[in-house]
Order: C-alpha cells, then sequence, then structure tokens
C-alpha cells in the first residue's frame, strides 16, 4: 500500500486525534500554544489554536465547525473551508490521526 492509499481524507463525519508521539500544549516559556512531535515544532496562529483545542478523538470535522461558525458568528462554509484545510494538512503530516 502505497503513502497516497494510506492518506487520511478529512471530512465532516471524521474525528481526529492527536498521534501519539505529539503533544499539543500551552508552553510557558514562550507564552503560547505548541504542537509538539519529534524533531518539529508547530506554532499555530489563534484561530488554529481554538481549532486545535477541540480535537479530541470524539469529536467530528462537522461538530468542530459548527461550535466554530456559531461562537463566532461567521459564516459556516467559510469556516468549514477553513477547518477542513488545517486538519487535513495536520493530517497529511502525520500530526493528526483518524
Amino acid at each position: 500500500m502505497t503513502a497516497a492509499e494510506r492518506r487520511c481524507v478529512v471530512g465532516g463525519e471524521t474525528a481526529l486525534r492527536f498521534a501519539a508521539h505529539v503533544r499539543f500544549r500551552f508552553d510557558k516559556v514562550r507564552e503560547r500554544w505548541v504542537v509538539l512531535a519529534p524533531e518539529k515544532l508547530l506554532l499555530p496562529d489563534e484561530p488554529a489554536v481554538e481549532i486545535l483545542k477541540q480535537v479530541d478523538g470524539s469529536r467530528t470535522v462537522d461538530a468542530i465547525v459548527d461550535d466554530l461558525a456559531a461562537r463566532f458568528d461567521a459564516p459556516r462554509e467559510v469556516i468549514a473551508t477553513d477547518v477542513t484545510a488545517l486538519l487535513q494538512d495536520l493530517a497529511d503530516q502525520g500530526v493528526l490521526v483518524a
């Protein structure tokens, strides 16, 4: 099986979690949220942090989108596009898994 065949395609019903080797936490030294993985440090911006705080392995992408659209009074379609793009990118990097 090739990497493309194993690729996790993120959709509305996908429930993602952080990979076992990844930590998402608030770094007191940097005073910001970080994603830590072996040989990798990601510094998500504020919108990404709001998304990642909801990644728990049980919430679907649709549930995350619905929550963010309601909380920020934003068009669901715009939120869905941004959330899906971010989560797909992190899944492609191996940071998130289904």
